[in-house]
């Protein structure tokens, strides 16, 4: 069984990001910024020069549209912080997760990390997927590792989908 799971846990996790290599491949810097709505989640430039993105403890309703530049910024946060738990590391705090910039510099960040979560998921023997995983849940509830990479796929497959319908709304808008 764990075997049938790590190839369709895998070629789920290649079907996603080829698709978002579709848009990864098409955005150019000015798309990361921009804002569809006044209601936008961003990330904004700090005194310090560091991004800094928007952010409530609790979800506002309305929940804001957020920009690509915060998709991608959420995107880098959840996959660190699931390979630092996946590689027995302290997990990083959202804070500590920063945004490279608008365009090339966030592209290739996020290739870096589709680079290291594959060298994860090579070093990951049958019997790990069965293992305990308490990231993302937060309690006991018998989530194994292969629950996570299930789960990544699942909120890779939704943050490129959310990507790609901004690109693709901002591309229109410029007709």
């Amino acid at each position: 069984m764990a075997a049938t799971s790590r190839a369709l846990l895998r070629f789920q996790f290649d079907l996603t990001w080829s698709l978002f290599e579709y848009h990864l491949e098409r955005l150019d810097a000015a798309d990361f910024l921009w804002e569809p709505t006044a209601l936008c989640w961003t990330v904004r430039r700090g005194p310090d020069g560091r991004w800094t993105p928007d952010w409530a403890d609790t979800e506002p309703d309305p929940v804001p549209v957020p920009t690509i530049a915060w998709l991608s910024w959420h995107i880098g946060w959840w996959w660190t912080v699931t390979m630092d738990h996946l590689a027995g590391r302290p997990p990083r705090q959202r804070t500590d997760v920063g945004w490279p910039g608008a365009g090339e510099p966030t592209v290739a960040w996020l290739r870096g990390l589709r680079a290291e979560w594959l060298g994860q998921l090579d070093r990951l023997g049958d019997t790990d997927l069965e293992g305990a995983a308490p990231f993302p849940w937060q309690d006991d509830s018998g989530h194994t590792v292969a629950h996570t990479l299930g789960w990544v796929n699942a909120e890779l497959m939704k943050n490129a989908a959310e990507i790609g319908q901004l690109r693709l709304l901002r591309a229109a808008g410029r007709a």
